[in-house]
């Protein structure tokens, strides 16, 4: 954005409130009595405002940033060339301090925002360009700086426009806007660990040796406790508390599933009696949680001939050599699950009976990766298997007609007009609701594997491995054609 875009943008956003006041105006003057569905429009209209605002609220924070990255360099250019880094810091201080005494915030605040609006004005242009014309928001800004940062510009530029670029090869199912933050966080995660320059396995052996455990108390007789884990460990230990918590519930239990899964785990800490520690690759006696969880392998990686990631269910991408680990010595928690080497999509499975099987749980969590309402974050485990048209009224128990949403949305499709529109054997079913909006699902992002330059013999090494192992959860890819 320059400075004529940053005037376009001011004058955008003072006609855009201006209209959207003579609309509200309109709205609480006007006369409903002849519409047909006065209170129905009413309700429309405020949706309306509604998003208009998330808009303008989107193109404020470009304009912001923009103003804030220009107060920095106008400021450099006042205070010269710092002659000593502790002169540096005290010109970086004082830009921070000046800016959070302007908008009435903190100076981690203020330092967030001048590091963030240096990022995206100088380094992210589409993301820009996207919050100034209110696609995405703020918050989508601000995660596109965290997962961009310490990458190279080429690979800042290609996760940017793998979800901003709607003509990059292979971009986004689904464009970032339209997922909630959190979500977008977590896509834009897992597309960063495929792609990142370095390897996932270095990356990997690097940070497991920041493990460790942290209190830290809290008010009102409370404190907090975290653990900073490898994911399959950290996965496997709240897969299975969730599991033993909901265990526990039940007509006569007055505690919360959150409140359930921490007393369980105090439980299991408190009365342990094995205190022994192992190592990072449990080579000693760490145990290995019990707990129903779906590695997504290439089938390349697992025969070590690639180190494409393997994706673990409720986490994301993971170095294959944990995979490998976990099929080898966890089967009764870890369930593989090999990819199609074509598409890198599992295949689907069929029932005609009204009785979901196990496998078709497995395919739905595969499908969905968590519950399929927009912007609902719960886990896959959590999930229930549900007819998305009714066993009674025709519907059959495949994969296109079932969904897996959590309890809680569940219960809201039963209970309200909230309605779930037809799945496929690889996208889950969007939502209807009771206004007549249609709000699609997350769709995850399968991508095809690296294929190394030697492609008959690593499709013979794959076919003969399938071969002489055991099938996987559910059926694994069909037999590799040359091209």
């Amino acid at each position: 954005m320059d400075s004529r875009a940053a005037v376009a943008t001011a004058e955008a956003l003072s006609v855009s409130f201006a209209e959207l006041a003579v609309v509200l105006r309109d709205g609480t003057d006007s006369n409903c009595s002849g519409d047909a569905d006065p209170m129905r429009r009413r309700a429309d209209e405020f949706l309306d405002g509604l998003a208009e605002i998330s808009r303008l609220d989107a193109k404020s924070a470009a304009l912001k940033a923009w103003l804030a990255a220009g107060y920095n360099s106008a400021a450099e250019a006042l205070a010269g060339p710092a002659t000593s880094p502790e002169d540096n810091t005290g010109q970086e201080m004082a830009v921070v301090a000046e800016v959070a005494c302007v908008l009435t915030v903190s100076e981690r605040s203020a330092g967030a925002l001048l590091a963030g609006a240096h990022q995206l004005t100088t380094r992210l242009p589409l993301t820009l360009s996207a919050l100034q014309a209110g696609t995405i928001s703020w918050q989508h800004a601000r995660i596109m700086v965290d997962e961009t940062t310490n990458l190279d510009r080429p690979g800042a530029a290609a996760l940017e426009a793998h979800f901003l670029d709607p003509h990059v090869v292979n971009p986004a199912r689904g464009r970032a806007g339209e997922l909630i933050s959190g979500r977008f966080r977590h896509k834009a995660r897992t597309w960063r660990e495929r792609h990142h320059p370095v390897s996932i396995e270095k990356r990997h052996i690097k940070s497991a040796a920041d493990r460790r455990l942290e209190y830290a108390p809290d008010r009102d007789g409370m404190a907090w406790l975290s653990a900073y884990l490898p994911a399959d460990q950290a996965a496997a230990i709240w897969d299975r508390a969730t599991t033993a918590a909901r265990a526990l519930q039940g007509p006569d239990e007055d505690r919360n599933l959150s409140q359930l899964r921490a007393d369980t785990v105090a439980t299991w800490l408190l009365s342990a009696t094995d205190n022994a520690a192992g190592d990072i690759n449990g080579n000693d006696r760490v145990p290995s949680p019990r707990a129903q969880v779906l590695v997504t392998v290439p089938v390349l990686s697992l025969l070590g001939l690639t180190d494409e990631p393997a994706m673990l269910d409720g986490y994301g991408p993971i170095p294959p050599s944990t995979a490998r680990h976990l099929i080898a010595d966890g089967a009764e928690s870890f369930h593989r699950v090999l990819t199609d080497p074509r598409d890198g999509a599992p295949l689907e499975i069929g029932r005609t009976s009204y009785r979901v099987t196990k496998a078709q749980r497995q395919w739905l969590r595969l499908r969905d990766g968590k519950c399929p309402f927009p912007g609902c974050s719960n886990h896959s485990l959590d999930n229930e298997a549900d007819h998305l048209l009714a066993w009674a009224h025709g519907g059959r128990t495949g994969i296109s007609n079932l969904g897996q949403p959590c309890r809680k949305h569940h219960r809201l499709r039963h209970i309200t007009g909230w309605k779930p529109t037809t799945a496929t054997k690889n996208e889950p079913p969007g939502w209807i609701s009771p206004t007549g909006r249609h709000y699609a699902s997350e769709h995850p992002d399968w991508e095809p594997p690296h294929w190394p330059d030697d492609f008959q013999a690593m499709a013979d090494d794959m076919v003969k491995y399938l071969a002489e192992h055991p099938e996987p959860a559910i059926p694994g890819p069909s037999p590799v054609r040359t091209p």
